[in-house]
């Protein structure tokens, strides 16, 4: 296998275990010497790789956590169709991943933000650029779906990107507990209700 392909396997390897690991015991309860045991490492492989158990996580946020909330969250709704529509499948899809995967379910972002709230300003500086580019992209959307006539003129773009971030963690937390696929069920019903209340209506015929 060349050189490179080698490195960059051997790093996904020790980022996605080293996701699970800071997911299940929390950042400040897993040590350098847990990331050893756990990937089967010497230190000195550690930090030929790492600069610190610091450096190790940001890594996994910039390479997984960060891709994985573009491709579940931002992407799907980069587009110039209704907005609504858009928007509505994406929660269902992500959701439906979040039923199947116990990892996933919790909403590791969201953890993460908590577990770091006013402990370490750089790694919640990187968690909260997340945020804000999911938060400007779903204004963006809004903003697009009222100009092309799909959502009434008077919504609050800002207020409903706020609103919608906040009730998918909420939800995406809720379904770590218990019944996970019953509860993103009533939340899509609710969502569906919402979306209704802020759509242009429709003359009727």
């Amino acid at each position: 296998m060349d050189k490179n392909l080698k490195r960059m396997a051997t790093m996904q390897r020790l980022q996605v275990t080293g996701l699970e690991l800071f997911y299940n015991n929390g950042y400040y309860n897993t040590s350098v010497d847990d990331i050893l045991k756990e990937l089967s490492l010497s230190k000195g492989a550690f930090y030929y790789h790492f600069d610190s158990k610091e450096d190790f996580f940001i890594q996994i946020l910039e390479n997984l956590l960060a891709r994985k909330v573009y491709s579940l969250l931002i992407e799907p709704i980069e587009g110039h169709d209704n907005p609504v529509q858009l928007i509505t499948d994406c929660f269902e899809n992500a959701l439906e991943t979040a039923v199947h995967n116990e990892l996933d379910c919790g909403f590791v972002l969201s953890n993460f933000v908590n577990e770091f709230r006013g402990k370490n300003e750089k790694i919640s500086k990187h968690l909260n650029d997340i945020l804000q580019i999911w938060e400007v992209n779903l204004v963006s959307t809004i903003q697009k779906g009222k100009f092309n006539g799909h959502i009434d003129r008077h919504v609050d773009a800002e207020g409903v990107a706020l609103f919608l971030m906040s009730s998918y963690m909420g939800v995406r937390t809720l379904m770590a507990d218990n019944a996970p696929s019953a509860r993103k069920y009533r939340f899509m019903a609710q969502l569906k209700q919402f979306f209704k209340s802020i759509e242009v209506k429709q003359p009727a015929i």
